[in-house]
């Protein structure tokens, strides 16, 4: 009887044991904005490296100041001057040689231009010096052919160096006469030697006495 009791003793104490034992203690549930907040704080912190990496380094600013490029001095420009291919087939520029635009060369008196019977005028033309030498003491306009008209000549008054143009004139008197009338003249230099102007020809002038 005593056994019976102890053994049901001994049963119960097994039972009450396991019932009453504490349970396993099981993992806290985790917070869910916590986990949140760090999650977006570590992508942060990972685009914040990322951009360090990539982002580049500007070198700064260089101090040295290179010295201006010399600007080169254009040489003066040579007059053009007329030239010839003699007997050897050398090309050698023509010492005495004058040209003339066709726009400007009449300064007055202009081709049939009135001029009374009688009449005192000067006629003045615009040329150019086109050969290689000066046209100094000695040059002047000489009469050509057509109607003298008492032409004389205006002497120059300085040097004319090649490449320069001058005005040269001639001081005439109109015949009594009414009609048309035409004069030519050309340069001549100073060993008394005519010489032509454009396509070999001369300076003229045509008036209508009226």
């Amino acid at each position: 009887m005593i056994q019976k009791s102890t053994f049901k003793m001994l049963i119960f104490m097994v039972l009450l044991t396991a019932c009453g034992a504490s349970p396993t203690p099981s993992e806290p549930t985790p917070d869910v904005a916590a986990v949140r907040t760090s999650a977006a704080s570590t992508v942060v912190a990972q685009f914040t490296l990322t951009a360090a990496v990539f982002t580049p380094v500007l070198p700064p600013p260089s101090t040295n100041t290179s010295a201006p490029e010399a600007t080169e001095t254009a040489a003066p420009t040579q007059p053009v001057v007329a030239e010839v291919t003699n007997a050897e087939g050398t090309t050698i520029a023509l010492c005495d040689k004058y040209s003339w635009d066709v726009n400007t060369v009449d300064v007055n008196y202009k081709d049939n231009s009135a001029v009374a019977p009688g009449e005192s005028f000067t006629k003045t033309w615009l040329i150019k010096n086109i050969g290689s030498c000066p046209w100094g003491e000695g040059y002047k306009l000489v009469f050509s052919y057509g109607e003298k008209m008492s032409g004389e000549a205006v002497p120059l008054t300085a040097a004319i160096a090649p490449g320069q143009e001058v005005e040269v004139s001639v001081t005439f008197k109109a015949p009594d006469l009414a009609g048309t009338y035409f004069s030519s003249w050309t340069m001549q230099n100073d060993k008394g030697i005519p010489f032509l102007g454009n396509d070999n020809k001369s300076l003229y002038i045509q008036i209508v006495v009226q």
